[in-house]
Order: C-alpha cells, then sequence, then structure tokens
C-alpha cells in the first residue's frame, strides 16, 4: 500500500484533500523496529511523530527507582512522539516494539505546516490527548487506590480491549505476557503468576499454555475494581 493510501486510513489525515495528503506522503518517510527494539528513551531530544502502520508498541516512564509503569499500548492507526513535537522539549516517556512494527515518520516542521493549514488536524490531535490524559488519571487512580489484585485485574481488562471474543470469553493478545502484566501493574513478576493461579483457580481466567482468556469479564469489572 502506498504511503499516501496509508495516511488515509489514519483518523488524524482521514480528512485532509489528496493534495494535502499528497504533501504529507512526500515528507514521512517507513521505520522498521524489531520486537523489543527501543523506539524512543524517555527524557531524550526528538522531533519526529510516529504513525502505526502495523505492529504493537508499548508506552512507559521509570519511577525513582527504575521500575518500569507501562502507561498504554499503542497499535494500527494510532500515534506517538506527539508531545515534543508540540512544545519541542524531551521526550516525555519511553516508546518500545512489543512485536514488529512498520510506523511512518513525520518531522516538526512538515506536521507543523500541516496543522497551520489544516486547523481541524489539530482538534483531532487535541481529543486524541485528552483521551489519553483521561486513560492516565484512570490509571494512576488505580496504582493509588487499588490491591495488588485489582491492578493485576485492571490491567488485564485493558488488554481485552485488544482481544478476540471466544465463545469462552476474551483471549488476550499473543504479546500479554507476565512481564508485561507486571510493568501495567506496577508489581513483580512473581506476583502476577500468583495472582493469574488464583484468579485461575477461583475460575475468572483460563490458562492455555501462553494464553490467558477471560472468561468473567463482568465479574472482574465488578468484584476487583472499584474506582
Amino acid at each position: 500500500m502506498k504511503i499516501k493510501e496509508l495516511l488515509r486510513i489514519v483518523p488524524l489525515f482521514s480528512d485532509l484533500e489528496d493534495e494535502e495528503l499528497e504533501l504529507l506522503a512526500q515528507a514521512s518517510y517507513p521505520a522498521h523496529f524489531y520486537k523489543g527494539q527501543v523506539i524512543l528513551m524517555e527524557e531524550e531530544e526528538g522531533n519526529t511523530l510516529f504513525v502505526i502502520e502495523r505492529g504493537k508498541v508499548k508506552v512507559s516512564v521509570q519511577d525513582k527507582e527504575g521500575r518500569e509503569l507501562v502507561l498504554a499500548v499503542l497499535g494500527e492507526g494510532d500515534f506517538f512522539g506527539e508531545m515534543a513535537i508540540l512544545d519541542g522539549k524531551p521526550r516525555s516517556a519511553s516508546v518500545v516494539a512489543l512485536e514488529d512494527t512498520l510506523a511512518l515518520t513525520l518531522r516538526r516542521g512538515d506536521f507543523l505546516n500541516i496543522i497551520h493549514r489544516n486547523p481541524w488536524v489539530a482538534v483531532r490531535l487535541l481529543e486524541e490527548m485528552a483521551k489519553r490524559i483521561r486513560k492516565a488519571d484512570v490509571k494512576m487512580k488505580s496504582l493509588a487506590l487499588l490491591d495488588v489484585t485489582g491492578r493485576i485485574v485492571y490491567s488485564l481488562l485493558q488488554m481485552a480491549e485488544d482481544g478476540v471474543r471466544v465463545p469462552e470469553g476474551v483471549l488476550l493478545p499473543s504479546r500479554v505476557t507476565r512481564q508485561l502484566i507486571a510493568d501495567m501493574s506496577g508489581t513483580s513478576r512473581e506476583t502476577v503468576s500468583r495472582t493469574l493461579g488464583r484468579l485461575r483457580d477461583d475460575g475468572y481466567i483460563r490458562i492455555s499454555g501462553r494464553r490467558i482468556i477471560l472468561l468473567r469479564e463482568d465479574e472482574l469489572w465488578e468484584h476487583f475494581i472499584s474506582l
């Protein structure tokens, strides 16, 4: 698929006229990242916006003790790097590829030119940023108010949004590992393993090899999440 057609399916740019899309395509460059590759580092300088064509990435920050907290998992059509694009300051978070990922890159000056000519692109950008801030607020609240089991359950429910509906419930994506759950929940891999075992024994989830199926999604919300 040509870059122009790829950009057309990205919500941020979907209403651009053909001429604007062509200009944007000419200014965009594809970038390939392997699973586990660091794409952005927190606090490094940057002037590039990334739009995911395919693949998944995790966005995370580190606390003072060096522990990782995953803020979001982004996929096809999502973008990242927008904060540094807008204010020119260092990156606010790190981004790592969870699987082989292809992204389109756009430099700050080219993106700002698009915004100047099409102000509604800025409106869509602000809408998406507001959505992410709300999710981050809920994430911070969950870390502050929920016990460790609640935080792990909340992370499972978050990842279920990208899962597949099966007769038994929701099959979580294959990228969901114990370590990813731990990083999203602010706890250790060992604690995650013990908690998953209890949830399995209580009939809330099923573990098949490395895959997790949420069996009673509504009850997980009701019994463990209280925000």
